[in-house]
């Protein structure tokens, strides 16, 4: 677990797990300021304006959104939410269960279903 949620905690994380060059999609929350200073591609959207997708080339796709992510973490809220709380030491673990259930590729050849 993060002992805070601040720039110079989160960027080892990053940069270790995310390849420089790459583009990161987030909302508008200042820890992800500096993705740019650090090497990264950054596209916001701007929830507090309503926004939650955004088509920047007019083709009707929306390329800018963080709704995969949102939807990872409301997966796991519901599932918790019987236990009411869990100890940090185990949501790793819940973590890894989760990504395991929503991601195909986790657990297959690497087809999709």
């Amino acid at each position: 677990m993060l002992p805070n949620v601040r720039q110079v905690t989160i960027k080892p994380i990053i940069t270790d797990v995310i390849s420089v060059g790459a583009k990161v999609f987030t909302d508008e929350y200042d820890i992800y300021a500096r993705l740019p200073a650090w090497g990264y591609r950054h596209e916001t959207v701007c929830h507090s304006r309503g926004e939650y997708a955004r088509d920047e080339d007019g083709d009707g796709f929306h390329e800018v959104h963080v709704n995969t992510i949102e939807g990872f973490w409301s997966l796991l809220r519901s599932w918790l939410r019987p236990h009411r709380g869990i100890s940090q030491e185990k949501l790793p673990i819940y973590l890894g269960l989760t990504a395991w259930t929503m991601l195909p590729t986790s657990r297959s050849n690497g087809s999709s279903r």
